[in-house]
Formats: C-alpha cells, sequence, structure tokens
C-alpha cells in the first residue's frame, strides 16, 4: 500500500505541471491584460488631455515595450513558465498587477476565513447528512422520508449563491435580521468577546447555509440509497434470518458498507470547500479565496490567478489521495497495489 501511495504523490509533480502550463499559456493569449490596462489607462488620460500623445496609440512603442517587459511577456511562452514554476518552488508566486502586492500573503490573509467556511460546512454535511440519510433508508417511503425529500430536493434545485441572495433580501434588507454582508462589523474590534462571537455567528449563518445547500442533498441521497442497496443484499438478509437484530444489521454490517462511497468523495469535498465559492463570496462580500479567485480573473490579475492555480491544484490532487487513504479505512477489503 505504500507503495501505491507513494507513486499516487510522484503522480502529483507532472499533474501539476500539466495544468498550470496550460492555464499560464491561457494567460497570455486572453485579451485585457495588465498591458492592455495600461494602455487603456492611458488613453483615458490621454482623452482629458493629461499625458502626450503618439497619434491613435496613447503610448509609445519603447514605453509599451517596457511594459512587456515588466510583465514578463516579452519571452517565450515556455522560458516564462520555467521561470515562473523555479519560482514557485522557491516560495514567491509573484506579484499582483493590480495592488502590486506579493501573491502568497493576499492568499495566505484570505485562506483562513474560506477555512473557517469550509470546516464548518464539512461539519454540517457529514453530521447532518449520515444521520439523516440512514433515517431516511430505514424509513423508507414513510411521512418523515416524503417530507424530508421535498424540503432536500427544493434546496437542490436553488443554487447555492442565489439561495444568499433571497435571504439577503428576506432577512437582511427587509427584517435586518442579520447583516447584509461581509464577515465581521465595522466596529468589531471594538466590541468585547462575547459581542464578537455573536458578531461572527451572525455574519456566518447565511453564507454558510449557501454553501452547504448543494451539498446536503447530495450526501443525504446517496448516504440513503447506499444504505437501501445493502440492506437488501443477500449478506445481510442472511443475518436478520440468522436471528440478529435489524438495528445490528444495520449498524453492524449495512452502514460500514455504505460508508464507502462517502469515503471516497471527502477528499475532493475538502479541496473545494476550503477554496471557497466565487459566487457565494462575492454575494456576501466575504473576503476570502473565492472572492480574491474571482476578482483576480475579472481584472486578468495573471499572477494572482495562477497562484490560486497552484494551491487549487495541489489541494485538489491531495484530496483525491486522502479520498483513498479513507476508503481503505472504511473498507479492509481494499488493498492498493
Amino acid at each position: 500500500m505504500a507503495a501505491y501511495f507513494i507513486r499516487r504523490i510522484l503522480l502529483i509533480i507532472p499533474t501539476f505541471i500539466g495544468i498550470t502550463i496550460m492555464v499560464f499559456t491561457i494567460t497570455r493569449f486572453v485579451p485585457g491584460g495588465p498591458v492592455e490596462r495600461a494602455i487603456s489607462n492611458a488613453r483615458q488620460m490621454q482623452a482629458k488631455g493629461s499625458i502626450q500623445s503618439f497619434g491613435d496609440q496613447p503610448l509609445s512603442e519603447d514605453q509599451i515595450k517596457m511594459l512587456k517587459q515588466y510583465y514578463g511577456f516579452d519571452k517565450p511562452i515556455l522560458t516564462s513558465y520555467v521561470e515562473w514554476l523555479f519560482k514557485v518552488l522557491k516560495g514567491d508566486l509573484g506579484r499582483s498587477t493590480r495592488y502590486y502586492d506579493p501573491v502568497l500573503s493576499m492568499i495566505m490573509e484570505r485562506i483562513p476565513i474560506s477555512l473557517y467556511f469550509g470546516v464548518l460546512s464539512l461539519i454540517l454535511i457529514y453530521g447532518i447528512c449520515i444521520p439523516l440519510g440512514i433515517a431516511k433508508a430505514i424509513r423508507h417511503k414513510s411521512t418523515f422520508d416524503n417530507i424530508s425529500s421535498i424540503i432536500i430536493f427544493s434546496g437542490y434545485a436553488i443554487p447555492g449563491w442565489v439561495a444568499g441572495v433571497i435571504m439577503l433580501v428576506f432577512f437582511a434588507s427587509k427584517s435586518s435580521i442579520f447583516p447584509l454582508g461581509g464577515f465581521t462589523s465595522d466596529l468589531f474590534f471594538e466590541m468585547s468577546f462575547y459581542e464578537k462571537t455573536v458578531d461572527i455567528i451572525r455574519h456566518t449563518v447565511l453564507p454558510l447555509f449557501s454553501y452547504i445547500i448543494g451539498s446536503f442533498t447530495i450526501m443525504t441521497l446517496l448516504m440513503k440509497n447506499t444504505l437501501m442497496d445493502n440492506l437488501s443484499s443477500d449478506y445481510v438478509r442472511t443475518a436478520i434470518a440468522k436471528g440478529l437484530s435489524f438495528k445490528k444489521a444495520v449498524f453492524s454490517h449495512a452502514l460500514q458498507n455504505s460508508l464507502i462511497p462517502i469515503a471516497t468523495s471527502f477528499g475532493n469535498n475538502i479541496s473545494i470547500l476550503l477554496m471557497g465559492s466565487f459566487l457565494i463570496e462575492k454575494v456576501f462580500n466575504i473576503n476570502g479565496m473565492g472572492l480574491l479567485g474571482y476578482e483576480s480573473v475579472v481584472d486578468r490579475d495573471y499572477p494572482v490567478v495562477m497562484g490560486i492555480l497552484v494551491i487549487s491544484s495541489l489541494l485538489f490532487m491531495l484530496g483525491n489521495i486522502l479520498s483513498d487513504i479513507c476508503v481503505a479505512i472504511v473498507d479492509p477489503r481494499v488493498r492498493f497495489k
């Protein structure tokens, strides 16, 4: 098993290079980059008469050449990528072309917020979905099963960011039960410990619900359907026929096998939730990884885009390995070779 995981870890290297070189190449051809933005700003200043014009072009050829050299666009793509990769290996993700701050520091400032929502989402999703799925499987076609199915399917039909907008309208804008957005209030640092705790909770409720609304339905139904399949299997029926109680058959036999699909998705859920959600964080104006990624794509801030890609791709690949480990823990029959 150790050899299997060593191979999986080594496969991260070519996969990472393939992902990053593809996105790095795309950033060189997408219009609206830092050079184009500088030309656009210069054109606006030219219209106001603030700078000298060079015909139709607000910047001279030498100035454009210097800008391309500053941003590294004067070299071949492969050469620029190799230089960028060596900087990444040294822990240098470059500087933002929009804010001129180190990309690594910008990411590190926002990871704790996304981590906070990600951990809470995982706890709620697995802590509620697994027991709810078990209850729905045992009480299949009962009133409880039908009513809970209607509720969770209604939640699944609404995207998380849309649910966030609806909740902001009813619970923040009209009733003022919860704040309109952000992670803390303006006077947060002047509050007492108790007031800070209440303030964070009030800012957490609506975004957290938006985070879990989609995954909640998927995990619940996955748990229910998998458990129902195992309860109808021959080994469970045989155990009950030999005198084992239904409760023990569920929790001692069927449940462990039913947790295998849940364990398979555990690592991927961690990587996705820790990176936040672009649209949810935009709706609630939460300054996490999702909002940073959204703004960097809109502003064509390529160093930040690449920095987020480095973190997210590594988390995703490590999440896949973690899923394999979880499967091996849940199912003793699994032996990776």
